[in-house]
């Protein structure tokens, strides 16, 4: 059984990855639409979804064990 401190521990590191992910993500895909000229600003809503998607998955496999 884990302590509380080290499940706080993980879960601050699992919320920290899901911020910074989601920031690099948002500033890539910023990056990307200047590059290519979208009137519509296409990549800054697709890669954070799919980070968010992956993040997930990733919390369902960590968490199902």
């Amino acid at each position: 059984m884990q302590s509380n401190k080290q499940v706080l521990l993980q879960y601050a590191g699992l919320a920290t990855q899901l911020f910074v992910s989601l920031g690099i993500a948002a500033y890539a895909g910023y990056w990307i639409d200047k590059y290519f000229i979208h009137s519509f600003p296409l990549f800054v809503w697709l890669l954070p979804m799919i980070v968010l998607v992956a993040l997930i998955f990733k919390i369902i496999k960590d968490t199902s064990k």
